[in-house]
């Protein structure tokens, strides 16, 4: 080892100025064994830098190679493995962990003491060293007396210097002098000792004459501590005349702090007086604006307004601490109080005579819409009253008393107006649904209030009185009014809807452009509120509000957008219970209007609430909504509860019965409404309870016919049910078209199975006795053995039925089929084309069976299939 440390010193460390401490043979843990050497080493420059050398043998030769180095300082901590048991495995943990094995447990422990001397030498960093013998710490740690022994590694480091280029070059010239200094080392001593002596000759006698320089220095420090006393006199003597100075100078100086502190002092009270001056002065054309503005002309109100705002920025106006115990400034604030009061004054009593104005100004236009489907325009009064909003915003936040008065007051004002207005409005839309105001009086109205006549119950024993179709609607208001029926048709109905889409149509934008005014006008922001949810204001009823309002107390509100809809509530009161009103009156014209107002309702509710969920429109006409959705639910109800009562003649013959009819009808008028409707779901929902009532209830009067047979009477009304869905192709009544087909269908044959029994009646029963046999057991060809069904016996029966006989039998059959059947549905040529078909089919049924119970016995029928189709296409065309 010590050869290969010479080796690696003398190849590798020493041509980079290197020296080399410590030496061990290593492999990597866990891998294939590759040996290598870890070598400890330190510069010879300083300053010294310490490494940790990986050094391999070249794979090409026999000489070695530097492969890695690391700076000792990024050791960061140095593992053992095991400091009780010999354990030649040891881990450095550098910017990453590197894993060794030594060749043995001496040089691993001979490498880490080196390791830690160089650390306590050089770096005094703080090293890790984890599972390493204690003992062996110990010994690595340098003591007073013995460091030179323990620290043996150490000392080595300083015992061999080599000699720089000077003083290689100095002692060059030294021996070159003293040749024989090589052969005589003493002669070479004794001459370097004889040098000495002389040189320390010279250094005696150079201090011995230097003596009498010392003396003369002496001389002249004297002096100058003589000239320094009397320098110090003069200084004394200035010192003296400055200290009178001084005292004059800072006489000066406090003077001058007492003139800059009042200068200040002076600064200060200017800059408050200029502050109060400039923030609280008012100026006189503001005070007479406030006082004598005119509130009529747009140039006054401007001039009141900018005074207002004035006024409003002095009374607000952030006083510094003390300001408000000053005289002045309390003076000034109670002069701008009364200021604020006066004015405040006012303008409420102003704003209130306008209002006021408005109502008189408004009334006298109520005639010229009094003819016309229209409601007064009110842009005119909310244009001029727009003027004040500032003046309005102003009060709102100086005098809020003041404010609510002109609120209260403002809504009590033209809550009447809008009633007049609406009423009369609502008296016209009535008048031309009836046609006059004589017929008018006929479904309820009086005078020229536009109000129904009676209470409640009175509207509740009407709509039980009026039918959910047309016939039956038609009686009742024949009874009531002496109407004719032809006056329900379809052009009164879409008069209506024209009329009620018109009302809704005038209404929605009044209510709008109110609701806009108001927002601007009393300064209230109106906020989007989430959809589906509703506050306890909302739900309050309409007495409970007027009992609020009539005592002089606003509602309990929690925002401006709940103040602004109690404020339309207000004044809009009258228009949910006139639309209610005018509802009934529809509904109580023909049942079939609810259709109608259904969808128009729906489409300018989705239509509000998509402006504003939470607005007075879309609350009061998803209220209204309701009354039609339930109108539209009586009306489907009693088209039911009809059905249920339909009694039919004992005497007659059934044909289509009423409530199909009506439901052809329905079903047409709905379709052409609801197209493109947004409630489409309830009418689907309404078609389903229908259809199933025509259902249950054909089949009712079916059973209880007895003049038509039952099979006839489902064939033809579940025919016309067919035809019905089949041209309206409403698709929520798919499986109902498809069910009303297999019935017709069902019901078709029964009926043509039970007439076809009769013609040839005898017949029947003979071949249904032998078919009786054959399924007692008898052998086909055996049954003309049996004495009720010889040949002889067959041969009578059809004697009986001749090809006369026959075209007779079918003739009756014929004008039976035509007793039975109704000519609304025309389906007879369907029903005896259907007979002819079946009466085929029996006669080749009874060949068939003639053919294999009678073989051989040339018994045949005195008629033929070609036979039956002239027979059944003569008797057609006869009739």
């Amino acid at each position: 080892m010590t050869a290969i440390k010479h080796a690696l010193q003398r190849d590798i460390f020493t041509p980079n100025d290197e020296r080399l401490l410590s030496i061990v043979n290593v492999c990597k843990a866990g891998k294939k064994k590759k040996n290598c050497f870890l070598c400890a080493t330190v510069t010879t420059e300083r300053p010294v830098q310490v490494n940790v050398v990986k050094v391999k043998k070249s794979d090409k030769g026999d000489f070695y190679k530097r492969q890695i180095a690391w700076a000792l300082r990024d050791l960061a901590v140095v593992d053992a493995k095991d400091a009780i048991k010999e354990n030649p495995e040891f881990d450095l943990h550098f910017e990453k962990i590197y894993k060794w094995v030594a060749s043995s447990t001496a040089e691993k422990n001979a490498f880490i003491s080196c390791i830690w001397k160089l650390n306590q030498r050089y770096l005094r960093k703080k090293i890790d060293f984890v599972n390493v013998s204690s003992q062996l710490l110990e010994e690595s740690v340098p003591s007073g007396e013995n460091q030179s022994v323990t620290g043996g590694d150490e000392e080595t480091v300083d015992e061999y210097q080599e000699l720089n280029a000077r003083e290689e070059q100095d002692i060059e010239i030294m021996m070159e002098g003293c040749e024989y200094a090589i052969s005589n080392a003493e002669a070479f001593a004794e001459k370097l000792s004889r040098e000495l002596q002389v040189l320390d000759g010279a250094n005696i006698q150079s201090i011995m004459a230097s003596e009498k320089q010392v003396n003369i220095l002496m001389k002249l420090l004297d002096e100058a501590l003589k000239e320094v006393d009397q320098i110090e006199l003069k200084l004394s003597s200035y010192e003296e005349m400055l200290q009178s100075v001084k005292e004059q100078m800072d006489q000066i100086s406090e003077s001058n702090h007492l003139i800059h502190l009042s200068n200040t002092n002076n600064v200060k009270l200017l800059s408050e007086i200029e502050f109060l001056v400039n923030h609280m002065d008012l100026a006189k054309g503001h005070i007479k604006a406030l006082q004598e503005g005119d509130l009529a002309s747009s140039r006054g109100i401007e001039a009141c307004t900018n005074a207002a705002d004035a006024l409003l920025q002095c009374m607000n106006v952030a006083l510094r601490p003390g300001h408000d115990m000053l005289y002045a400034v309390k003076q000034q604030q109670q002069r701008f109080g009364d200021l604020r009061e006066q004015f405040a004054r006012r303008l409420a009593s102003h704003l209130n005579n306008v209002f006021v104005q408005q109502g008189h100004d408004q009334s006298s236009t109520l005639a010229q819409h009094s003819i016309e489907l229209t409601l007064p325009n009110h842009h005119p009064f909310h244009r001029d009253l727009l003027r004040y909003a500032k003046l309005m915003e102003w009060l709102k936040s100086t005098d809020y008393g003041k404010y609510e008065g002109l609120t209260k007051n403002y809504m009590d004002y033209l809550s009447r107006l809008y009633e007049r207005e609406i009423k009369d409005f609502f008296e016209v839309a009535k008048i031309k649904m009836t046609g006059t105001t004589k017929e008018s009086k006929k479904f309820g109205l009086h005078g020229s209030s536009g109000k129904l006549t009676g209470s409640t119950s009175s509207l509740n024993k009407l709509s039980v009185q009026s039918s959910g179709s047309r016939r039956s609607q038609s009686s009742s208001l024949l009874d009531m009014g002496n109407m004719s029926a032809s006056d329900l048709d379809v052009a009164d109905r879409t008069k209506f809807d024209k009329i009620f889409e018109q009302v809704l149509s005038e209404l929605e934008p009044l209510c709008l452009a109110e609701q806009d005014f108001i927002s601007k006008f009393f300064k209230l922001q109106q906020h989007q509120n989430i959809p589906g949810t509703m506050t306890e204001t909302e739900e309050l009823d309409g007495g409970m509000l007027s009992r609020q309002y009539s005592s002089g107390v606003l509602p309990s509100i929690s925002s401006e957008k709940d103040m602004i809809r109690q404020m339309m509530i207000k004044i809009f009161r009258c228009i949910e219970p006139e639309l209610n009103n005018l509802i009934a009156l529809g509904d109580k014209i023909d049942s079939f209007n609810s259709l109608y107002m259904l969808v128009k309702m729906s489409h300018h509710v989705w239509t509000a609430q998509n402006v504003d969920p939470a607005s007075f429109l879309s609350t009061t006409l998803g209220n209204v909504l309701v009354t039609v959705k339930r109108n539209f639910d009586k009306c489907i109800s009693n088209q039911i509860r009809q059905m249920e009562e339909v009694k039919i003649s004992k005497k007659s013959k059934v044909g289509i019965l009423p409530f199909v009819a009506e439901f052809e009808e329905f079903a047409g008028l709905a379709e052409s409404i609801f197209k493109n409707a947004e409630r489409r779901g309830d009418l689907d929902k309404a078609y389903i309870k229908l259809i199933r009532g025509v259902f249950v209830n054909v089949e009712k009067v079916a059973n209880e016919s007895q003049k038509t047979p039952r099979d006839v009477v489902m064939m033809e009304n579940f025919h016309h049910i067919f035809a019905t869905l089949s041209r309206l192709k409403i698709s929520c009544l798919e499986a109902e078209k498809k069910e009303a087909k297999q019935k017709y269908t069902d019901h078709l044959q029964s009926y043509v199975i039970y007439s076809l029994g009769q013609p040839l009646e005898k017949l029947n029963h003979f071949f249904e006795g032998v078919e009786a046999r054959v399924a007692q057991g008898i052998r086909e060809e055996e049954v003309s053995y049996q004495l009720a069904f010889n040949k002889q016996e067959l041969r009578k029966v059809i004697k009986e039925y001749p090809g006369k006989e026959v075209k007779k039998g079918l003739d009756n059959l014929y004008k039976k089929v035509d007793k039975h059947l109704c000519e609304e549905e025309n389906l007879l040529q369907v029903v005896w084309h259907s007979m002819q078909d079946e009466f085929i089919r029996q006669y080749k049924h009874f060949e068939g069976l003639i053919a294999r119970c009678y073989p051989g016995s040339g018994v045949t029928m005195e008629f033929t299939i070609q036979d039956i189709l002239d027979y059944c296409s003569s008797i057609a065309q006869s009739h």
